[in-house]
């Protein structure tokens, strides 16, 4: 039986990042999930795990960080990279103190996201 892939959630407002994204994760054999929203994502099918998150800070209703704040509240253990184009050292320490693997500013290389989600499936 072959190696089950590892299984990356991706919730970004943007369309085209969210499958870029998505993309990349499947071209280095994880498996990608695509949400478009916190609240999208919070209906996910629960017989679906997930194994990384990668989150969009600024997404047009529930923010990133307060859904990390209510995942780590409801008792989910779910390692997450927090991405976003927002310049605000004052959010990066919010997401550093909700449990952040890592924080990327967008652009970012694509070597980076990886190392990223290596790093928070090993944690």
């Amino acid at each position: 039986m072959g190696k089950l892939r590892r299984t990356v959630a991706v919730v970004d407002d943007d369309a085209s990042l969210r499958r870029s994204v998505g993309r990349l994760l499947n071209a280095y054999g994880f498996a990608a999930v695509e949400y478009a929203s916190a609240e999208a994502f919070l209906l996910h099918d629960p017989k679906t795990p997930i194994d990384c998150l990668v989150l969009d800070i600024d997404l047009g209703g529930m923010s990133g960080i307060e859904l990390q704040r209510k995942l780590k509240g409801d008792g989910a253990k779910l390692p997450t990279i927090f991405i976003t184009a927002l310049e605000d050292t004052r959010l990066q320490t919010e997401a550093e103190q909700a449990g952040c693997i890592a924080y990327l500013r967008k652009p970012f290389a694509g070597s980076v996201l990886i190392d990223a989600v290596k790093k928070a499936l090993r944690s």
